[in-house]
C-alpha cells in the first residue's frame, strides 16, 4: 500500500508538473502570439506616438461596432476616428482644449477672423456649464438685455448640457436674419427665461471715447488689431482737451491678441517692466512693457465686470500690481490659460491648452479672476433705468484720486 500511495503521489507530482509546464508554455506562446483583432478600412493604426496605453480594446469595439451595430455602414471610418479624437481631448477635462474636424475647424477660422453671423457673445464653459462671458456691443445679444454670466440650459430647445465650445457656436450660427431660441437662467432668477434672437452678421467693436468733464472715458471692446492706434487717437483728443485723468472700461472685452494688451500697457508703465509671464510645461516667456511711457504718472481708474477676459486680466491685473491702479466694478471672468491652434494634415486642428498667464504679483488668473477693489453691482432696475452705477462710482473715485 505504502508503495502504491507513493505511485499515486508521484504521478500527481509528475501530473503537476506537466500542467505547470504548459501553463508556462501557453503563457510565453500568448506573449509572442498576441490575439488579433482585424480592423479594415483603416490606415496609420501605429501613429507617430509611443503610449503606454493599451489599445486594444479599442480596436475590440470597434470590431464590435462593426459586426453588432444596427447603422455600423452608414458611420464612414473617418468620422469614428474623429469621435474617438473628440473623446481622447474631452478626456482632458480642459473646457479650451478642443478639437476641430475639417469642417468645424473653418467655422473657427471665420470665427477668429471677427467678422461672422451670430448673435454677437463671447461664450465660455465654467463649471461644466455654457455660459456668456460677454456680449458684444450693439449686437442682438446685447440688444437683447443678456449678461455676462448667463447661462444657456437650452439652444432651440435642445439641452446644453456636456456641450463644448464648438457644438455650441455651431448650434448658435446661423444664416443672417434666422431666429435662434435660448433658454437662459441669471443668478437671482426663480425660473429661466427664453430669449429669441435674430442673428446678424457679427462686427467685432473696438473702442469707443468721451469726456466725462475733466476726466477720459475710453471704453475699450476688444485687443484687437486696431486697437492701439484708435487708443492713441482718443489719448491724443482727451488731453488736447484738458484730460486730468482717464477711466478706462474694460467691462464686457473679452480679450483678443496678447501683443495688443502688452503693447497697451506700455502706454502706463516704464519701459521693461514685466505685465505677465507665460508659463507652461517647458517655457517661462516674460512679456515686458515697451511702449511710449506716455502715462506712467496719468491717473486713472479701470472698470471690470465678469466679461472682462483674458487679455483684459492681464492688462487691469499688471496695472493694479505694478501701478496699485484701482478696479471697480465685480470679479472678472478667470480666462488666465494659453490655447494654440495646431493644424493637422487633412485640415482639422487641435486647440490645446499649453500655459496659463502668471502675473507680476505671482498670481494665476485662471478660474479665479480679478476681485475690484471698489465692487459696485449693476441691478436690473439700473439696467432699465438706463443708469450705470458703476461708472459713476469710477468717476467719483478717480475725482477723489487726482484732489489729493
Amino acid at each position: 500500500m505504502r508503495n502504491k500511495w507513493l505511485t499515486i503521489a508521484g504521478i500527481s507530482a509528475a501530473g503537476m508538473l506537466v500542467l505547470v509546464a504548459v501553463f508556462m508554455l501557453g503563457a510565453e506562446w500568448g506573449k509572442r502570439m498576441p490575439e488579433t483583432v482585424v480592423i479594415q478600412g483603416v490606415s496609420n493604426m501605429e501613429g507617430d506616438a509611443v503610449s503606454a496605453a493599451d489599445f486594444s480594446r479599442f480596436w475590440e469595439v470597434w470590431k464590435l461596432i462593426d459586426e453588432n451595430y444596427l447603422r455600423s455602414e452608414e458611420v464612414r471610418g473617418q468620422e469614428r476616428v474623429y469621435g474617438a479624437i473628440k473623446g481622447l481631448v474631452g478626456s482632458l477635462g480642459d473646457p479650451y482644449s478642443e478639437f476641430f474636424p475639417p469642417e468645424e475647424n473653418k467655422k473657427f477660422q471665420d470665427d477668429i477672423r471677427g467678422n461672422f453671423g451670430g448673435i454677437g457673445a463671447e461664450l465660455g464653459i465654467r463649471r461644466n456649464q455654457l455660459q456668456i462671458i460677454a456680449p458684444l456691443k450693439d449686437t442682438p445679444a446685447s440688444r437683447a438685455g443678456i449678461q455676462p454670466g448667463d447661462k444657456i440650459l437650452e439652444v432651440n430647445a435642445s439641452s446644453t448640457d456636456g456641450i463644448s465650445i464648438d457644438e455650441a457656436v455651431s448650434w448658435i450660427r446661423g444664416p443672417q436674419g434666422t431666429k435662434v431660441e435660448l433658454l437662459i437662467f441669471r443668478e437671482g432668477w426663480e425660473k429661466p427665461k427664453e430669449f429669441e434672437l435674430t442673428r446678424e452678421n457679427i462686427v467685432v467693436p473696438t473702442l469707443d471715447f468721451e469726456m466725462k468733464d475733466k476726466l477720459a472715458y475710453v471704453q475699450l471692446y476688444s485687443f484687437n488689431a486696431q486697437a492701439e492706434r484708435l487708443f492713441a487717437h482718443a489719448m491724443r483728443d482727451a488731453l488736447n482737451q484738458g484730460a486730468e485723468g482717464l477711466v478706462l472700461d474694460l467691462r464686457n472685452n473679452p480679450g483678443g491678441y496678447l501683443e495688443v494688451a502688452v503693447d497697451m500697457a506700455g502706454w502706463f508703465l516704464p519701459r521693461d517692466t514685466l505685465v505677465v509671464t507665460e508659463s507652461g510645461r517647458e517655457m517661462n516667456e516674460e512679456f515686458r512693457a515697451a511702449g511710449n511711457e506716455a502715462l506712467t504718472e496719468f491717473p486713472m481708474i479701470i472698470l471690470v465686470n465678469g466679461g472682462s477676459a483674458s487679455a483684459s486680466e492681464i492688462l487691469a491685473g499688471a496695472l493694479r500690481d505694478v501701478r496699485n491702479i484701482k478696479l471697480v466694478g465685480e470679479e472678472t471672468y478667470g480666462k488666465g490659460t494659453v490655447q494654440q491652434l495646431l493644424p493637422l494634415r487633412d485640415r482639422s486642428a487641435l486647440k490645446v491648452t499649453i500655459a496659463h498667464w502668471v502675473l507680476p504679483s505671482g498670481a494665476v488668473l485662471e478660474e479665479k479672476g480679478l476681485a475690484p477693489d471698489v465692487k459696485v453691482e449693476v441691478s436690473d432696475e439700473d439696467r432699465e433705468a438706463d443708469r450705470d452705477p458703476q461708472l459713476e462710482k469710477a468717476l467719483e473715485v478717480l475725482r477723489a484720486d487726482i484732489s489729493k
